[in-house]
């Protein structure tokens, strides 16, 4: 269902056309700049050093917080006022995050995701999750984010569906130190793992979430947006959004009468118990007072529907492979800590492309909706073994961006086990 443009550009066939001299002297010059933006990033803590082992000194404050309170709820249900105001108070008395919080680091992000508690029914269930968890994992490494998985139910009322809303309020309070929580649903894949969330777009909003806005005002659809993935503020805003979305769950007493209103209200759902289509529900009915902090994203794959990617990873990996053959500062040799300013190298070469139809850059989600890897029950418009075989593309392709770190690449996508040395000097 992702929404695509189609740019059939080549950034990349400019420096084959001009002096190796001058293209030496843009890979030189990106460089440079992506070393002086680490140098600025680098961290500020006191480190000791001894014989192989480097350690990080912190102090926590023993200044009294919002912690201190014994009101103080990490649960929905519980109300957290002055939010804003707590967290600018721990920040204060945490200098080294306030610090960050106010300089290039603002955009600090905790990233959600998890299971439920029982084993999966489906056979390969457990390794499914296994693997989409490393997934994540990786990212959040390589990317500097924190990561939280949580396979409890954190309220007695909101399962299945409705069991992400309660550990992203509880990483709000847990991490006042981060401005944005990032929720990825198990089934979401990441892959492209140099992906920079563009903040500078969100600015001025609180919440976003993949969809589409004709689909959800004037269609009224419950497939106008897609909870499955979605980046939430860290403030007070949200804290009372979260609230609201979660009153129109199961944790109402009311939610059977909610439920009729919400099949009244929406147009294609006919057992409308789910959070998604509450969330529809609330946007057309409280459009005033949300809407204005909701970003609807669908200029990248923030949420990019599986059956119309994977079986174009061999191509992007083929154009990527083009790119790092006309670049030689792509395939150098790096320590995975720096490979981040190597994305925003490439991105040079990426300019005027887009992911999907088209286009060939890297989508930064692959989420397999309606597969159900743990359940196996998956939507039967589409068959079991494409569901699975299409997560092993996924997620091998994206596990060679993580492995060409450490020198080895997939002899297949297709193969998960086997791997290969990467030849030096060879595009990836």
């Amino acid at each position: 269902m992702a929404k695509t443009t189609t740019i059939p550009t080549k950034p990349f066939l400019f420096l084959r056309d001009k002096s190796p001299f001058i293209a030496a002297a843009v890979a030189s010059l990106l460089i440079l700049s992506a070393l002086w933006s680490f140098i600025k990033q680098a961290p500020s803590s006191p480190t000791a050093t001894r014989g192989c082992a480097t350690t990080t000194t912190t102090t926590e404050s023993r200044d009294t917080t919002f912690y201190d309170d014994p009101s103080l709820s990490y649960s929905i249900g519980s109300p957290l006022k002055n939010w804003d105001e707590k967290r600018q108070q721990w920040l204060h008395h945490h200098p080294s995050f306030a610090a960050a919080a106010t300089g290039v680091l603002m955009n600090r992000v905790v990233v959600v995701t998890g299971s439920q508690p029982p084993p999966c029914e489906n056979p390969v269930g457990d390794l499914l999750l296994l693997r989409l968890f490393k997934n994540k994992v990786d990212y959040c490494r390589i990317q500097g984010h924190d990561i939280f998985y949580n396979n409890a139910f954190l309220h007695q009322e909101m399962t299945s569906v409705w069991a992400k809303l309660p550990p992203v309020r509880a990483a709000m309070v847990a991490h006042p130190e981060a401005e944005w929580v990032l929720w990825l649903d198990s089934d979401a894949v990441v892959t492209d793992m140099e992906f920079k969330l563009p903040f500078e777009k969100y600015g001025n909003h609180n919440f976003v979430v993949n969809g589409w806005e004709d689909m959800i005002y004037e269609k009224r659809s419950w497939l106008g947006l897609n909870t499955g993935i979605f980046l939430i503020r860290n403030c007070q805003w949200s804290i009372d959004f979260i609230e609201t979305w979660a009153s129109l769950g199961p944790a109402n007493p009311n939610h059977d009468e909610l439920k009729e209103i919400i099949r009244a209200t929406l147009t294609d759902k006919e057992f409308p118990g789910d959070e998604q289509s509450a969330l529809v529900y609330l946007m057309l009915k409280e459009k005033e007072k949300w809407g204005e902090k909701v970003f609807i994203e669908n200029g990248y794959s923030f949420s990019g529907y599986w059956v119309g990617i994977v079986d174009g990873f061999e191509r992007i990996e083929e154009r990527y492979r083009a790119v790092e053959a006309a670049a030689s500062g792509l395939r150098r040799r790096r320590g995975e800590a720096v490979s981040w300013w190597y994305g925003e190298m490439r991105e040079v070469y990426l300019k005027g492309t887009t992911d999907g139809s088209g286009g060939w850059r890297r989508p930064f989600i692959t989420h397999f909706t309606g597969c159900q890897p743990c359940s196996g029950h998956h939507d039967p418009s589409y068959g079991r073994e494409s569901c699975w075989n299409g997560m092993e593309r996924a997620l091998n392709f994206a596990d060679n961006q993580v492995l060409r770190n450490y020198g080895f690449v997939h002899d297949g996508l297709g193969n998960s086990s086997f791997v290969s040395p990467l030849q030096f000097d060879s595009p990836a």
